[in-house]
């Protein structure tokens, strides 16, 4: 099977992110409060379409990845997470970028979250 050319992929940003308050946050309870969050919000098909992804958390900053046509939803649901397994919390958008190295490398430098070098 072919690997389509980059002009018929989807286009994706990423927003890298910080996570304020709920100390001791697991990444699949942020996962699952984020799918909530967009369930409730944008409800099933518009969480599909929106294609959201937390690609990496660690030590309270990760990268999400949705699709640009979608930005604005991504970035409502993300605003819309208030607690964590009680803990109150906050999502602050620190940026978003077109690759995932662009928004590690501009808004999360220093943290160990994914690099494209590092290969999952």
């Amino acid at each position: 099977m072919k690997i389509l050319p980059p002009t018929q992929r989807t286009n994706k940003r990423y927003f890298a992110f910080e996570l304020i308050g709920g100390n001791g946050v697991d990444r699949s309870d942020l996962l699952r409060e984020i799918f909530s969050c967009a369930g409730s919000l944008i409800g099933d098909r518009g969480s599909s379409e929106c294609n959201i992804r937390l690609l990496d958390f660690e030590d309270s900053k990760g990268v999400v990845r949705c699709l640009r046509e979608r930005m604005d939803m991504t970035r409502a649901v993300l605003a819309s997470v208030t607690s964590v397994n009680g803990n109150p919390v906050m999502v602050h958008v620190l940026g978003i970028s077109g690759t995932v190295h662009g928004a590690t490398k501009k808004y999360l430098e220093g943290c160990t979250v994914y690099s494209p070098e590092e290969k999952p």
